[in-house]
């Protein structure tokens, strides 16, 4: 079986809250587990915790030996954390309302490249990177660490369908379909006018359920998405991808649990990796690989964020121009721009 297909398939099986092995490690996410699978994976309650460093950082656990803020951290299955105390032990969003008990113990972790591999496991999946480790586990799905930690490049990305699509910003428009065996996303690129001898002006714009969708006042990603279509049709000749990228990656369920800790005052980078993840999860390798599926190397961004430039050009893409793109400021997502411009560096 293909790496592609083993991670397919452990992405699966996380997915549904059974156990999966990394490079000889069995691994039980906490989030879709339950009593049972639990009972199943580790009857005499022995299976440590796996949690980001992050995470750590926030509980207070990476003053102590064998713990740091960057790689994943290992807790001791104390006697009464059971699978209510390691939920709030994963989760940031319950902290309010679920005071932890304490004291934690950590120990190493034993394999740092298979541990971090299993966080990233977890992310990929749009889960909170937290699970249980060295349960038992009969027949698990088994990937190797390396092919986790390849998901990003893309190398299987193709081209899936494409069909006319005329819309209310450019009748002359077709839209195009992705596919890959390493992952479930189909990304869209949306081409609009026809080549004209120079770079077409392409947009990065990543999914957005509650801003492209519902109308969130909470983030630019609406407006942005509408001016951006506006702008390429007005330029003629341009490319719209639309990266199946939800919350820079973080999956929808976790992006609104961003929105909680938003609420209790964290900014949109703190909210993020107090979850345990990354500012920006993003990997822009895809929208390099679909723009040379579409025999484009040389393109005008139209982007406010430098790490799109970078991401673009570290693929083998370039940039010739970065256009900015200002839409979509209101009172409610003052402070998400501040940060984007403060933290992330955002040119807005």
């Amino acid at each position: 079986m293909s790496g592609g297909r083993d991670l397919a398939r452990a992405v699966d099986a996380l997915k549904r809250g059974w156990p999966v092995a990394i490079d000889g490690t069995n691994y039980l996410a906490i989030e879709t587990a339950d009593d049972g699978t639990l009972a199943a994976f580790d009857g005499q309650a022995r299976a440590d915790i796996l949690i980001s460093g992050s995470r750590a950082a926030t509980l207070k656990l990476t003053n102590q030996r064998d713990a740091t803020s960057t790689g994943p951290v290992r807790v001791v299955r104390a006697t009464w954390i059971d699978l209510a105390g390691a939920t709030a032990l994963a989760d940031p969003a319950l902290d309010l309302r679920t005071p932890l008990k304490g004291p934690f113990q950590t120990v190493p972790v034993g394999s740092p490249d298979g541990a971090e591999a299993a966080l990233r496991l977890a992310r990929l999946c749009g889960l909170l990177p937290a699970l249980f480790i060295d349960g038992a586990a009969e027949e698990p799905a088994v990937v190797a660490a390396r092919d986790i930690m390849a998901s990003a490049e893309a190398a299987g990305l193709r081209i899936a369908s494409r069909a006319k699509l005329p819309t209310r910003h450019a009748e002359q428009a077709e839209v195009v379909a992705f596919r890959s065996e390493d992952d479930a996303a189909e990304h869209v690129a949306l081409l609009i006018g026809g080549p004209n001898g120079h770079p077409p002006l392409v947009r990065l714009h990543s999914e957005c359920l509650t801003g492209d969708v519902l109308g969130s006042l909470k983030c630019d990603c609406g407006p942005q998405l509408d001016d951006a279509l506006r702008v390429i049709a007005a330029s003629g000749w341009g490319i719209l991808l639309y990266l199946r990228q939800e919350g820079r990656a973080i999956g929808l369920v976790n992006k609104l649990r961003a929105y909680a800790l938003q609420d209790q005052g964290f900014d949109t980078v703190d909210a993020n990796l107090r979850l345990g993840f990354g500012d920006d999860e993003r990997h822009f390798g895809v929208a390099a690989r679909m723009l040379r599926l579409l025999a484009q190397d040389d393109v005008r961004l139209l982007t406010n964020n430098p790490r799109k430039v970078a991401g673009l050009e570290s693929e083998g893409v370039r940039v010739t121009e970065r256009v900015p793109l200002r839409a979509g400021h209101n009172p409610h997502n003052a402070g998400y721009l501040d940060a984007k411009r403060l933290r992330s560096g955002h040119q807005l």
